[in-house]
């Protein structure tokens, strides 16, 4: 996707993009790379991270900033803002995030604290960060990755699916917020996706239907940016929230938890096949 001279004189010259050392992330940054933005990167893996900041370099001859954070920490935002200190950033895309699937009874407390702050606090704090820069341009935006658990509750995804409802109640407030003022809010719900993510939540990406390519999303939500608060990813995750919107609340969420049970055993079944025999 070719973005326009517009999208780059309206969000660049600087773009932060969390959660980039693969997935979504990842292509986020090449895409706005390719169109000529400079990209401060933020994740935890500094040899991917550094990487690909030699790439984006390399191929598109922009300047990249590799920043190593975990944004599950408390003390994140000093760090970062140190960074951006001389960059115009005119566009925040905060994609990272982490999920955990499963009975929300057998989910360790440490894991559901992690999740909780880097799917929630760190959204929350990046944007009350960078709202009064963006405003003061009078342009710019933000880009929230939520998730289709968003539009209802997900059995055995359930603590999961809470936060990116907070991510997608948040983005539409801040739409309203900022939009009056020149900033732009976006969030982008993508359904199964291609990434690395599916795996370390124990799922199979070959039996899942529908699954998109990252590419794809970001291309998704760099071109619906400025067009409205949320945007789902894909014509089938739309019209499969669309459906469960038209039934009985009940319905809706004993379907969502059969697909996700669904879901899980083939996973595991998957892992069990292609786990390696014992010595």
């Amino acid at each position: 996707m070719a973005l326009s001279k517009d999208f780059t004189s309206s969000y660049g010259p600087w773009a932060v993009v969390t959660g980039a050392s693969s997935g979504i992330g990842e292509q986020f940054a090449h895409q706005l790379a390719a169109a000529g933005l400079n990209v401060v990167l933020v994740a935890r893996r500094a040899d991917r991270i550094q990487r690909i900041a030699a790439e984006l370099a390399e191929h598109y001859g922009v300047e990249v900033d590799p920043v190593v954070l975990d944004l599950a920490t408390p003390d994140f935002l000093e760090p970062l803002l140190a960074a951006c200190v001389g960059k115009d950033v005119g566009l925040l895309v905060s994609n990272a995030g982490v999920g955990l699937k499963g009975p929300h009874a057998e989910i360790s407390p440490e894991k559901l604290n992690k999740m909780l702050d880097l799917n929630c606090r760190a959204p929350m704090q990046l944007a009350r960060s960078f709202a009064p820069r963006l405003i003061e341009r009078g342009r710019g935006g933000f880009i929230f990755t939520g998730s289709i658990e968003a539009r209802q509750g997900f059995p055995y995804s359930a603590a999961y699916a809470a936060t990116k409802a907070f991510v997608q109640s948040f983005g539409e407030s801040l739409w309203v917020e900022f939009g009056s003022q020149g900033v732009d809010v976006l969030v982008v719900n993508p359904g199964p996706t291609d990434t690395e993510a599916l795996s370390l939540q124990g799922m199979d990406a070959s039996s899942m239907r529908g699954l998109m390519p990252p590419g794809v999303v970001a291309a998704h939500a760099l071109a619906q940016l400025g067009r409205g608060p949320v945007t789902v990813a894909g014509r089938l995750n739309r019209v499969l929230m669309r459906s469960l919107s038209f039934l009985p609340r009940r319905l809706a969420l004993t379907l969502a938890g059969r697909g996700m049970l669904d879901a899980i055993a083939k996973g595991r079944a998957s892992g069990e096949h292609q786990a390696p025999p014992r010595q």
